[in-house]
C-alpha cells in the first residue's frame, strides 16, 4: 500500500469555529460554500455529482469514504457538483471489481479540493445544534484572519439562485424517440436517474433550460410536464414559477421533485423557508397520508414549504409528511393531476419505497390522454 503524505488543513465555520484535518492527496487549496452533511452509508459518487448540492461543502457521516472506488455509470450529472468534501477516513485504495477509478483520481479529475482526518462526529453534532452555515476548507492554516475575511464575502444560501449554474444551456432529448409518451421537463438541476426512471416507463423526454417560457415547452405538445430537483433558494426562480403557473393552467399532468416541489408551492402562493440544517440522507421516514403507509426515503434539501399556508390553501392538499419534524413532504392540487414531493423517488442513492410516484404520474398521463 502506497504511503500518502498529507498537508495540514482546516475547516473554518462562519461563526469562527475551526476544525483541523489534512488535505486529501498532496493538494493545496481553498474551497468555500454552505456546510452540510449527508447521513447515507453508501452512494458517495451519486451524492457528489448531484446538482442539488451545488455550492455546498459536503460532510460525510460514514467513517470510511472511497473504499469502493468510482464507476462511470454511477453519476447524476456530467461532473462533481459539491464545492468541497470533508471526511473522517479517506480510502486511497478500493476493492470493488466493477470500479474503474479510485475516488482520489475522480476528485482530482474534477479539480475538487477535499480534506480528511476531521472529527466529523463532533462537526455534525455542531451543525445540528447551530445550523447549516457558510464555511471554508483550506491548507492555508496560518492565515486565519485572511480566511475569515474571504469567508465573510461568501453570499448566504438564503436568497441565492443557483439553478442557472447547473441547468442545461440548450434543450436536449432523453429516451427512445418512438416511446409511448412525451414529457417536457424543466431542468432546474435535474438528476440523470430521474430521466432514467421516466424513460424506462415509456417516455421520450425533452429537457429545457431553467428559464424556458411555457410556450416554448408547450410547442413540443407533450403529454405531461415535469419540474426537477436543484440547488439553492427556490424563491428567486421567478421564471420557473411563472412557467409552472402556466403548466397548471394547461390541465395536463404535472410532477415535481424536491426544488420542483417548492416551485409548485410558490406557484400556488405558498411560501418557502430555509431550514435549520435541512434533510440529507437515505433513511428519512415519510407518512403517506393518502394510503396511511410509511416510506423510507432519500432526501436532499435545505428549504421547505410552509405548512400552515399549505393547509390554508383551498387549492392544495398535503399528501405526505416527514415523520421526524412534521414538515410538508408532498402536496397535490385538488381537482388536477398536479402533485409533487420533497424527496427523491428515483433514490440514487437510497431506498425505492417511493418509486410508485413515477407510476402514479404515468397513470395520470394515460387518464389525461383518454
Amino acid at each position: 500500500m502506497k504511503y500518502h503524505s498529507k498537508k495540514r488543513a482546516l475547516l473554518l465555520l462562519a461563526d469562527g469555529t475551526i476544525f483541523y484535518g489534512k488535505a486529501i492527496g498532496n493538494n493545496e487549496g481553498t474551497a468555500v460554500g454552505e456546510v452540510c452533511f449527508n447521513t447515507g452509508m453508501t452512494g458517495y459518487q451519486e451524492i457528489f455529482t448531484d446538482p442539488s448540492y451545488f455550492g455546498q461543502l459536503m460532510v460525510t457521516t460514514n467513517a470510511h469514504i472511497g473504499n469502493y472506488g468510482t464507476n462511470a455509470e454511477e453519476i447524476e450529472s456530467d461532473s462533481i457538483k459539491i464545492a468541497g468534501l470533508i471526511v473522517k477516513n479517506f480510502s486511497y485504495e478500493y476493492s470493488r471489481p466493477s470500479a474503474d477509478m479510485s475516488l482520489l483520481d475522480f476528485l482530482e479529475k474534477n479539480n475538487l479540493f477535499a480534506i480528511s482526518d476531521v472529527d466529523t462526529r463532533a462537526l455534525v453534532s455542531y451543525i445540528r445544534d447551530n445550523g447549516a452555515m457558510n464555511a471554508l476548507i483550506s491548507t492555508r492554516v496560518d492565515e486565519i484572519d485572511e480566511l475569515k475575511k474571504e469567508l465573510a464575502e461568501v453570499p448566504s444560501m438564503e436568497g441565492l439562485e443557483l439553478s442557472s449554474k447547473v441547468s442545461t444551456k440548450e434543450p436536449y432529448f432523453f429516451g427512445e424517440e418512438n416511446a409511448a409518451y412525451k414529457i417536457s421537463a424543466l431542468d432546474i438541476g435535474i438528476k440523470k436517474n430521474i430521466l432514467r426512471n421516466l424513460a424506462k416507463r415509456g417516455a421520450y423526454i425533452k429537457v429545457f433550460p431553467y428559464n424556458t417560457p411555457f410556450e416554448e415547452m408547450k410547442k413540443w405538445n407533450p403529454d405531461g410536464y415535469f419540474i426537477s430537483n436543484g440547488p439553492g433558494d427556490p424563491e428567486p426562480l421567478t421564471d420557473a414559477i411563472s412557467t409552472t403557473k402556466e403548466m397548471i393552467k394547461s390541465n395536463k399532468p404535472l410532477f415535481g421533485i424536491c426544488l420542483g416541489h417548492q416551485v409548485l408551492a410558490l406557484a400556488n402562493g405558498v411560501s418557502t423557508y430555509k431550514m435549520h440544517n435541512g434533510h440529507r440522507g437515505i433513511n428519512h421516514p415519510i407518512l403517506n397520508l393518502v394510503t396511511g403507509k410509511g416510506e423510507i426515503t432519500s432526501q436532499n434539501h435545505g428549504f421547505a414549504v410552509n405548512r400552515e399556508e399549505t393547509e390554508a390553501n383551498q387549492d392544495l392538499e398535503i399528501t405526505h409528511l416527514h415523520l421526524n419534524d412534521d414538515t410538508v413532504a408532498g402536496i397535490k392540487m385538488k381537482g388536477k393531476e398536479v402533485f409533487s414531493v420533497q424527496y427523491h423517488p428515483e433514490a440514487s442513492p437510497g431506498p425505492h419505497d417511493a418509486d410508485y410516484l413515477f407510476d402514479q404520474f404515468f397513470e395520470a398521463i394515460k387518464t389525461s390522454r383518454n
